[in-house]
């Protein structure tokens, strides 16, 4: 399921401080800080969608979120290679390389750290 940017910047922000309440997760928002009642009903939203859940501490709601941002990105990262690939990683990776102008050295310590990953996964 697509997250809004709304409800991803809220994920973002639990993802970081791991639980917190309303006023939590207001606290870290820079600039351009909605209002309390936005980032409840953003909250509420995001529950009904199964990403966060909630306990009550007092009178606030403590929430936290149910999916990893880990588990987020990949299915993420997934559907963006299926609808601008076709499915396929190496034309992804392809794309970005050309476009970032990515060098030969620059190529070979990309394939370098992910043998050591999948290696380390073994």
């Amino acid at each position: 399921m697509q997250l809004t940017k709304a409800e991803e910047q809220i994920m973002q922000i639990l993802w970081q401080i791991k639980e917190g309440t309303v006023q939590d997760i207001l606290k870290v928002f820079k600039e351009d800080i909605p209002a309390r009642t936005t980032v409840a009903t953003v909250l509420k939203i995001l529950e009904d969608k199964n990403f966060v859940t909630h306990r009550s501490e007092g009178r606030s709601n403590l929430y936290k979120p149910v999916i990893s941002k880990e588990k987020y990105s990949k299915k993420q990262l997934t559907g963006f290679i299926r609808d601008y690939f076709n499915g396929s990683f190496s034309s992804m990776i392809s794309f970005f390389a050309k476009e970032s102008n990515v060098s030969l050295e620059e190529m070979d310590e990309i394939i370098e750290e992910t043998k050591k990953e999948l290696e380390n996964r073994s």
